[in-house]
């Protein structure tokens, strides 16, 4: 049975075409999830994709936490859902305490859009298996608020218990701490990273790398393998 992976889009959602066809190209089955509908249509794992929900009004993510199919994505997320926000969907993460840590505005003040070097630092979540911990990837990034900040213990938390799943290569993009591009939750379910590798999974488009195209492999063979 094919894997369905749903893939949430708000108001001022940007990229959910985009997730939707590189879950296609992965070789599961999108579905489409509406943010006013709690019904989560029996996906195996959701994603959160990229943009400016509502606007990005009060703060990045702040309403769309609230949104009432984030109501059943909390629920489901804390007993095993596998869960990867990507640059919106991880600030959205952030807002509902899913993941920890909360995003501020670049340390520039300046939208960013660029190709960015990461290094994996955590191949052993639903999100990254088909990575090696060390490789050094090329991910597009492309946010305004991409700031990733914690208090000192809980980055420490984070370092100590290696859940820090990305970090930022050659140049720190955007001021986040400990140059800090993604995060995992403990149970390795819940992943939140600013870059974008769905625009990373065609020779013929973004980064002209597939470098983005391992996170939605993984997750089908996790998947297909439990």
């Amino acid at each position: 049975m094919t894997a369905r992976i749903g893939v949430v889009t708000f108001p001022g959602s940007l990229d959910d075409r985009d997730t939707q066809r590189a879950i296609r190209i992965a070789g599961a089955e999108p579905v489409a999830l509406w943010h006013k509908d709690k019904d989560l249509k029996q996906v195996d794992a959701v994603v959160l994709c990229g943009g400016f929900s509502y606007g990005d009004y009060l703060r990045a993510g702040a309403i769309a936490r609230f949104s009432p199919v984030m109501e059943s994505l909390i629920e489901q997320a804390k007993a095993g859902l596998p869960v990867l926000g990507i640059c919106n969907g991880f600030q959205i993460l952030t807002e509902a305490h899913l993941l920890p840590g909360t995003m501020l505005r670049n340390n520039h003040l300046h939208f960013i859009c660029r190709d960015q070097k990461l290094r994996v630092e955590n191949d052993r979540t639903a999100w990254t298996s088909d990575y090696s911990a060390g490789q050094e990837i090329h991910i597009p990034l492309k946010n305004i608020d991409g700031q990733y900040v914690a208090d000192e213990r809980t980055l420490d938390e984070l370092e100590a218990e290696g859940r820090v799943a990305f970090r930022y290569l050659d140049v720190n993009p955007n001021g986040s701490l400990r140059d800090i591009a993604g995060v995992t939750n403990e149970a390795g379910n819940v992943v939140g990273l600013m870059p974008h590798p769905e625009h990373a999974v065609e020779s013929l488009i973004g980064t002209g790398r597939t470098d983005g195209l391992p996170f939605f492999t993984s997750i089908l063979k996790k998947l297909v393998n439990a």
